[in-house]
């Protein structure tokens, strides 16, 4: 019985000393994951604590194949190479939290081995991106969300950081968000004012500030089109900035298409420019002139800025919004000339968020014409008033 049990502990021993991670494995498992949890979704840091902030040590080194041979998931592949089991390969770095759900099932259940190295390689690829991009690729991330209609604008710092890779990445860990909670709605009397309000506070207290020392935004608006004009006119485009469009097919991605493409603008004069202008912008919707005219009367000279079929979903590439850009901005000079700098212009819009804030970029304040901006109430079933920008 003795040597029985000297044997057991013999080899609990052996095991244990096994279970040591040799120290340049766990320190290059610690570069890879940057001190972070490597499990899909959590990012958790592991050297401090998330509620105190002090420095403590909250990692665990959990293996993708047991270490022992019936732990969770088995040995597979590695039973017959048990030196491997301590390889980098075989580790991922978690906090105790996640080690203990990946854990639970002894066969591994929704966390298979394969699971796992996806979200190791996943992790550690994103890792290599952020440290490998030049400091100057360095931007400050903007967010702008409002209500629309009864939506809440649904903006989450992580589905926009990874829609900046490789090309720039986050300066800092949290963007800079200037929306605001509250209960108004869009048809409203006081919500144009109050939201314009609220966008200018902000922005004068946390970007202006940073238009020097951060070089470049980059900005993720999803908000009601007024709204995303006036964001742009504060920004105007003498500040670096980047500025995405939300794609919703074939899933729902911040990230530009890699695929180019190569939109024909179209623009309708008017017959005559003895009236008021007006510029309806139908690209992801079109707009009859008969709205327009039940807004302003007949006695209205309308251009029209649109594509070959407006929907919803058409901008998803980086050159379609610097085509428009360019196209946009040679027709606000167009009308300025055909209808004098003191006319004011109405602008009726349908387009996509980002050329919403784009519209307002390109405008020159001491040279473009007043614009007043409407927006369609869905309520009443047309458009309506909602913002002057002077």
């Amino acid at each position: 019985m003795r040597k029985t049990s000297s044997g057991i502990r013999s080899r609990d021993r052996l095991a244990k000393l096994a279970r040591n991670v040799p120290r340049p494995v766990e320190r290059e498992l610690w570069a890879r994951a940057a001190g972070r949890c490597q499990f899909s979704g959590c990012n958790r840091i592991l050297y401090k604590s998330p509620i105190t902030q002090e420095r403590v040590h909250i990692s665990e080194k959990a293996h993708i194949y047991s270490f022992s041979t019936g732990g969770p998931r088995g040995q597979g592949p590695l039973k017959k190479m048990k030196r491997l089991l301590d390889s980098l390969d075989n580790l991922i770095l978690v906090c105790h939290d996640c080690h203990r759900k990946i854990d639970k099932e002894k066969d591994g259940g929704r966390y298979s081995a394969a699971l796992l190295k996806e979200w190791k390689l996943e992790h550690e690829k994103r890792i290599s991106i952020v440290t490998g991009v030049a400091p100057h690729k360095s931007s400050t991330v903007v967010l702008y969300g409002a209500n629309i209609g009864d939506e809440v604008s649904p903006l989450h710092p992580m589905r926009v950081h990874c829609a900046m890779f490789p090309q720039s990445y986050p300066s800092e860990e949290k963007p800079i968000c200037l929306g605001m909670s509250w209960e108004g709605k869009d048809d409203q009397p006081d919500y144009w004012k109050t939201e314009e309000r609220n966008l200018r506070t902000k922005f004068d207290r946390f970007i202006r500030p940073r238009v020097l020392e951060s070089g470049h935004f980059s900005i993720f608006g999803l908000a009601p089109i007024p709204l995303l004009i006036r964001l742009g006119t504060l920004f105007t485009d003498k500040v670096p900035a980047e500025v995405y469009q939300l794609r919703r097919e074939p899933e729902q991605t911040w990230q530009w298409s890699k695929t180019f493409r190569n939109t024909e603008y179209r623009i309708h004069p008017p017959g005559t420019s003895q009236h008021q202008a007006a510029l309806i912008i139908a690209l992801s919707a079109p707009i009859s002139r008969q709205r327009v005219t039940a807004v302003l009367g007949e006695n209205v000279s309308i251009w029209e800025l649109t594509v070959a079929s407006p929907h919803n979903d058409f901008l998803r590439s980086r050159s379609q919004l610097s085509k428009f850009r360019e196209v946009v901005r040679q027709l606000i000079i167009q009308i300025g000339e055909r209808h004098g700098s003191n006319m004011p212009l109405a602008i009726f819009p349908a387009m996509p968020v980002s050329t919403a804030v784009e519209l307002g970029r390109v405008r020159m304040p001491k040279a473009d014409m007043p614009w007043i901006i409407y927006d369609h109430n869905s309520k009443i079933g047309s458009f309506t008033k909602a913002l002057d920008i002077l």
